[in-house]
């Protein structure tokens, strides 16, 4: 595990330098707009700009790493997405910034598919689980410190539009002078989102979903916080104790599904986040250490999903897709997310605050209804690598069988 690790420390690296910007970005735009007196429905479609920028990236940027390679492509993407940070300095409008967010969805979505797709070319099957889920405590961890960064610097100045651009470009360094072996040359950049479910339904939805999820909570949660009466400084822990959980809880849980079927562990996570969402909902505003507490279990169990659902979709994908695999994934979680940072703003909007929670566990419900539907069907012809390949039911027969082959000479 150590060496598995250490093959991909450059990157890990690089990974937390790039997400603590972006999750100080996200936070910050969503403050800001609401401190210049954006509607609560114009912040939502803000996200939603970023996650449309986010599809197309996922579309378009596998032929660009087909054609330069994986480095060229990082170093491109990060130096777009830097220079896009500091022009929402220049332009302080709903309009520019929705299209700026645009253009760092898309360079985020050819990041973040840099990054997967090469982590999960160093991982296995057998410990696909824990490298990915060391990878999302290093992605939630820098977010967390995104997050705290809002609190060192006034959201109506320009330094943290600054300290943003900084971070993006300093997340360039570990990747150019990685000693890392690049990933192989991609022999096709097309991503099949039929295949991809045909694969593994419980990835290719479980993507979706936590997209109509995640998205909500990411871009107005903040607001959320905010209309109940709370500040920069609250905001700012709200955002970080929901990290916070899911880092504690992500490699438990990676581990976990490595050991049993990740669907099981999908089911169990997403009701037991939909549970928290439901306190936080009902409860949140009774004192701030509730507030902090239930944010803290919303994180533990709905972020993670994403991940697991990525190693499961990994197990079972073709060897060599490890960028179309990401790029499917990445591209189903975008198209989630643009509906759903859009919803949650207009379900706050038509009712109350709080109803952004109900909307998220009514989400994560319904993933596990399906995955438990999909545990209880028999495919026929799939079968996980993860596992190992059994042709009957087992039974006294299927014993006496394999008892037998041991024992019969080799042709």
């Amino acid at each position: 595990m150590f060496k598995s690790i250490s093959a991909i420390a450059a990157l890990l690296f690089a990974a937390a330098i790039l997400y603590a910007g972006n999750g100080l970005q996200s936070t910050l735009l969503s403050v800001r707009g609401d401190l210049e007196g954006f509607p609560t429905a114009v912040i939502g479609l803000l996200a939603s700009a970023y996650y449309a920028g986010f599809i197309l990236g996922c579309r378009f940027v596998p032929g660009m790493i087909k054609g330069v390679g994986h480095i060229r492509a990082f170093v491109a993407l990060a130096s777009i997405a830097s220079s896009s940070a500091l022009a929402h300095i220049l332009f302080v409008d709903a309009a520019p910034w929705a299209v700026l967010r645009f253009i760092t969805g898309f360079s985020f979505a050819g990041l973040t598919m840099v990054l997967e797709s090469w982590i999960n070319e160093r991982a296995t099957n057998e410990n696909r689980g824990k490298v990915l889920s060391v990878y999302r405590i290093v992605d939630l961890g820098a977010v967390t410190i995104g997050n705290g960064l809002l609190a060192i610097a006034p959201p109506e100045g320009f330094q943290l539009f600054v300290l943003v651009s900084i971070l993006i470009s300093i997340a360039l360094v570990p990747v150019a002078l990685t000693r890392s072996d690049s990933p192989a040359p991609l022999e096709t950049a097309k991503l099949d989102i039929v295949q991809l479910y045909r694969v593994s339904p419980v990835g290719a939805v479980g993507a979706a979903a936590t997209g109509l999820a995640n998205a909500a909570f990411w871009g107005m949660a903040p607001v959320y916080v905010q209309e109940i009466g709370y500040g920069s400084a609250m905001i700012a822990a709200f955002m970080s104790a929901a990290i916070i959980g899911a880092g504690l809880f992500q490699f438990p849980m990676g581990s976990l599904s490595d050991k049993v079927d990740r669907r099981y562990v999908i089911v169990g996570s997403s009701l037991l986040g939909a549970g928290a969402s439901v306190l936080l909902a009902s409860f949140a505003a009774l004192s701030d250490n509730t507030l902090l507490g239930f944010s803290f279990l919303f994180g533990a169990f709905i972020i993670p999903v994403f991940g697991i659902c990525c190693a499961h979709a990994n197990d079972h994908a073709a060897a060599g897709k490890a960028v179309a695999t990401s790029g499917g994934l990445l591209l189903l979680y975008g198209v989630g997310s643009v509906v759903g940072a859009l919803a949650g703003a207009l379900v706050m909007d038509a009712f109350e605050p709080a109803t952004l929670f109900w909307y998220i566990a009514i989400i994560y419900v319904a993933l596990a209804v399906f995955s438990l539907l999909r545990i209880g069907f028999k495919r026929s012809g799939i079968v996980g690598k993860k596992s190992r390949y059994i042709p009957m039911a087992k039974s006294p027969l299927t014993r006496v069988y394999r008892k037998r082959a041991k024992t019969q000479p080799k042709a």
